[in-house]
């Protein structure tokens, strides 16, 4: 298995410097009429959503440089500014409860992203999240150019740095490099590892900026939670096989850092999510406890039990709604 990983790395892993744009606006005229769509998934992501917008705008989306053909944030239900910011920014913005209004939405970052595809077009789909910083155009170039140049690839996730540190936090402390990735290191990769082994050189399996074929994505499953990014590379694993995933290194990705009891809330949903493909089973638990510590009315300081619900619905392949595959009839 190992050497099949190495064999992998050797033939499926690259920089983003080995397409450059002008070979890549080359390669998406010779495929004549091949379309691109971005979805940024948003929820209250007002401080970040608009400079990503303007950049891909402006990089991607001018006369000279007609890369990306269209742009989508989804909001999924915030209370700030995100849809005003995203929209005055240049993107369309569509509300995720606007969307399949016959399936009641849920909350997750996966429901947004299986959402997303009753409202896009492209026949390249390019997810990417709205909370990055300094952000740059080759998040977007990096992972469509192996799409767009190799017809066997379907499904390309982007690699990078993820330094773990509080700046953008707004606190006064330094950053440490490569160690932004705490659920993937501690649950993600030693459950590929374990299980799909084949997944092992995956440097950010967790990651949020991954583009794939729409003829794969509408075949798939799509967990409504933060389990999507696993759920969706086993899935595509099995679906179109090793040789057709493929990662692109893009530099360096900074973001806002969850706290720890949001991230123990992620790695659950992410191992309820490999437990569903190891066994569609029974759950053991769908809940997960923390604790908390807080003051009585006495004014004692004790630990507080906070049980979560963890994410236990998937939505099913898109192919299988009614008004996907009339929409897809009609176009």
């Amino acid at each position: 298995m190992l050497e099949e990983v190495e064999r992998w790395l050797s033939r499926r892993s690259w920089s983003v410097a080995d397409r450059p744009l002008e070979g890549i606006l080359a390669a998406k005229r010779s495929t004549r009429g091949t379309t691109i769509s971005v979805v940024l998934p948003a929820l209250n992501e007002e401080a970040t959503v608009g400079d990503i917008v303007r950049v891909i705008r402006r990089e991607l989306m001018s006369e000279s440089v007609p890369l990306v053909d269209e742009l989508v944030v989804v909001d999924s239900g915030s209370t700030d500014r995100t849809a005003e910011v995203a929209a005055a920014a240049g993107a369309r913005v569509v509300a995720r409860d606007a969307i399949l209004p016959r399936i009641p939405a849920v909350p997750g970052k996966g429901e947004v992203l299986w959402r997303s595809l009753m409202v896009t077009s492209g026949d390249i789909v390019c997810f990417v999240d709205a909370d990055l910083k300094d952000f740059s155009a080759d998040f977007v170039t990096g992972i469509v150019g192996p799409l767009l140049t190799d017809p066997d690839v379907a499904f390309v996730k982007a690699m990078y740095d993820r330094p773990l540190g509080t700046e953008f936090d707004g606190l006064a402390s330094g950053k440490t490099p490569g160690q932004g990735g705490r659920v993937t290191e501690l649950v993600a990769r030693p459950l590929l590892n374990l299980h799909w082994p084949q997944l092992a050189g995956f440097v950010q399996p967790l990651g949020g900026e991954y583009a794939a074929r729409r003829s794969l994505l509408e075949r798939l499953p799509f967990p409504v939670g933060y389990g999507v990014e696993l759920g969706l590379l086993v899935d595509a694993l099995h679906t179109v096989g090793l040789d057709a995933l493929a990662q692109v290194d893009v530099g360096v990705r900074k973001h806002r850092h969850q706290d720890g009891r949001a991230l123990g809330r992620m790695a659950a949903a992410i191992y309820r999510t490999a437990q569903l493909r190891l066994s569609r089973g029974h759950l053991v638990r769908p809940r997960l406890t923390q604790f908390e510590r807080s003051e009585d009315g006495d004014g004692e300081s004790r630990f507080t039990p906070r049980t979560y619900e963890v994410d236990t619905e998937e939505r099913p392949p898109m192919v299988e709604i009614a008004e996907y595959a009339e929409r897809r009839r009609v176009a």
